[in-house]
């Protein structure tokens, strides 16, 4: 014998509350021009009976999913081995779970992932999505364009007439002032071979500080010697601090573009018998909590990762027209956070 208890209805809930069936679904669907006593009123009523919406026909009349992609153009190896990813996502899933938001996490592995990610975001699956670690030439933002899902970016979009765009929203970090902050301070401190470990030049975080470190010195050009191209990676700082050392071994000072980075040329620097920051000063980018663990703790550049996730999701929200009736309700613009110099012992 079947003994389940049937599932509360809306009408259910109206009878509760004493209102309509319409009321009932505006306040559940967090719809607006519902008076706060009355949406006080359902909400108890909801909490009261348990009462569970019916998410494929709560879709079916908002259109809306509950949901939102959080796409990062790298691979899973990368993204659960680097801190700063893990930092960005916490601040996302804060916000996006603060306004019973889903988040979705989508990443490329290879080429191929390309072409499924444009149909699951074309297919109607997500209400919007965003996007992070983009490259040069990179796919998806033609893809979220054709299919016209609200997207906000992470870091400064470098595609071209991007910045002709006047919907366009992203949130980023004065990269190239952090960089210039940070080369400056090594000159204060009497550096004079100082050498640069960028991340990949085809992201524009990587080019704006190598900018800043360009600035700072005050040469369109640095010595080719000075620049090694790394990959925001441990063993890619390593391998570019050692290509440093065996091209200049008088130099001494190092600014690398991310604290990982950094680590990495530390290990160069250990190997070669350098001591830090006696022989040679470093500097990193981040400010991430590995930074003030490392040996020595790390001068680094810091920028509030969790913060700037936190920012992506509730422009993202309030573009949908889903953020608290709290959010700041300041004009829908791109965000460019402060850099800050956090000066350690390893220089």
């Amino acid at each position: 014998m079947d003994v389940s208890v049937p599932r509360p209805t809306l009408e259910a809930v109206a009878a509760h509350a004493g209102v309509s069936r319409a009321t009932v679904s505006r306040v559940v669907n967090g719809s607006a021009g519902v008076r706060a006593s009355v949406r006080k009123k359902v909400q108890q009523a909801v909490a009261d009976l348990g009462y569970v919406p019916n998410s494929a026909a709560r879709t079916l009349v908002t259109r809306r999913t509950g949901a939102v992609a959080v796409v990062i153009a790298e691979p899973e190896r990368r993204v659960f081995s680097d801190p700063f990813f893990a930092q960005q996502l916490r601040g996302i899933s804060r916000e996006l779970s603060a306004s019973d938001t889903q988040l979705l996490l989508m990443l490329v592995e290879n080429p191929k992932d390309y072409e499924r990610i444009g149909r699951y975001l074309s297919g109607g699956h997500v209400d919007g999505a965003l996007m992070f670690s983009l490259h040069r030439d990179d796919p998806l933002p033609s893809m979220v364009a054709a299919s016209r899902l609200p997207t906000v970016f992470g870091g400064r979009p470098g595609w071209a007439d991007a910045d002709r765009d006047p919907d366009l929203l992203y949130v980023d970090t004065d990269n190239r002032g952090g960089a210039r902050q940070a080369v400056a301070h090594l000159l204060e401190r009497d550096r004079r071979r100082i050498a640069v470990i960028t991340g990949p030049l085809d992201q524009t975080s990587s080019l704006d500080r190598l900018d800043g470190y360009r600035d700072a010195l005050g040469v369109p050009e640095p010595d080719p010697a000075l620049v090694a191209l790394g990959d925001f990676t441990v063993e890619g700082g390593e391998r570019a601090m050692t290509e440093l050392l065996d091209r200049d071994p008088g130099l001494d000072a190092v600014f690398a573009g991310s604290d990982l980075m950094a680590s990495g040329a530390l290990r160069a620097l250990r190997a070669r018998g350098r001591r830090v920051p006696q022989d040679v000063s470093v500097v990193g980018y981040d400010d991430l909590e590995p930074a003030a663990w490392a040996d020595p703790p790390l001068t680094t550049v810091h920028q509030d990762v969790e913060e700037m996730g936190r920012m992506m999701a509730s422009l993202l929200l309030r573009r949908l027209g889903a953020a608290p009736p709290e959010a700041d309700d300041a004009p829908l613009a791109p965000v460019v956070t402060p850099a800050r110099l956090v000066v350690r012992a390893s220089t």
